[in-house]
């Protein structure tokens, strides 16, 4: 079999990020700046500023990725790369390198959507995934629901119908002075702390769809951190455990109902907040339950990381899949 390789480019937030990767599957090289450290004394990404520092460094992180590879820019096949959904100012330094590189090596250019680039980073490492699946998609800007009847086959059943769940964890942090990113933060602090002590709600837990919400416990959340505090009765550790119990509970049990409904082979999470420990524990707990395997990406490829994106461009290589060179950045779109 010809030996396929795409150089995959991710910028969709505030990581700047180059990957070759082989086949599909095999990485050859996988380069992740990240900008973290200089939004943390922002509580939050700030987007003009992620742009710019994409602008900066994107081509000497394109570089060191066909360094660690050991090729030189000839050797790929094509170029990937993220253009919906994110910040639009950070896609389209992404996505303006993306066709030049391509125009310039006389190079095919494939399109990526970065919600399905997450979804495939469970098939980078894992081969054994059996359909139909069910996929928690869950970051800072999206929670998806999708069941899966095969690698590039999905339909989406459920979404968050106001703010993201990694959306909430960073709000909360930040309202709590835990710092950024707030889904880290919040885990590290629930660590010493326990859930029950204070009561948040379960939200849309008893509706029979398998949509979310989280605005509604984040304001909730800081409500009652206001009047414990008034009162003298704030436990930050407690009041982390118990948000991040109410959050991992909804998205826990919408997932395995929804296994259960579509008879579903395997069950999968995907996405930044899938590093999240306690959301692993849940999930596997309940999956257990249904005799379901699941499957999640190592921490690394959780988080933006441009091997999820030049691996998912492989079966549209194949099919001759190709974006033109006037292809466009978008900020919101549908995973579908």
């Amino acid at each position: 079999m010809q030996e396929v390789k795409i150089l995959g480019i991710e910028t969709s937030c505030d990581e700047t990020a180059a990957s070759i990767v082989k086949n599909g599957k095999d990485i050859m090289s996988n380069v992740v700046n990240s900008q973290i450290k200089i939004h943390q004394a922002f509580g939050g990404v700030v987007p003009e500023v992620a742009s710019r520092r994409h602008i900066e460094n994107i081509a000497l992180v394109v570089d060191t990725a066909f360094k660690e590879a050991g090729l030189s820019y000839e050797d790929i096949d094509a170029v990937a790369v993220t253009n919906r959904p994110g910040l639009i100012g950070a896609l389209l330094v992404g996505v303006s390198f993306a066709k030049g590189f391509a125009y310039g090596l006389n190079k095919p250019l494939i399109a990526v959507n970065h919600l399905y680039g997450h979804i495939y980073a469970n098939f980078l490492e894992h081969s054994d995934i059996r359909f139909p699946a069910v996929c928690l998609v869950v970051s800072g800007g999206h929670t998806s629901l999708l069941v899966m009847k095969g690698t590039e086959e999905y339909e989406l059943i459920g979404e968050t119908l106001d703010d993201a769940a990694g959306e909430a964890f960073d709000k909360v942090a930040r309202f709590m002075n835990l710092g950024y990113p707030g889904g880290p933060a919040i885990q590290k602090a629930a660590e010493k702390g326990q859930a029950g002590k204070y009561s948040l709600p379960r939200v849309f837990l008893d509706r029979d769809d398998f949509d979310f919400s989280f605005s509604g416990l984040k304001t909730a959340a800081m409500n009652l951190w206001n009047k414990l505090n008034r009162k003298g009765e704030a436990d930050v550790y407690d009041m982390a455990a118990e948000f991040q119990a109410a959050l991992v509970e909804v998205l826990a049990e919408k997932t395995v109902r929804a296994a259960k409904k579509y008879n579903a082979q395997s069950v999968m999470l995907a996405g930044g907040v899938a590093a999240n420990s306690e959301l692993r524990r849940v999930v596997k707990q309940k999956a257990d339950k249904l005799g379901l395997p699941l499957y999640y990406p190592s921490l690394k490829l959780c988080t933006d990381n441009a091997a999820m994106i030049a691996g998912s461009a492989y079966h549209r290589y194949l099919k001759q899949d190709f974006a033109p060179l006037n292809l466009n950045a978008y900020a919101t779109m549908s995973i579908l």
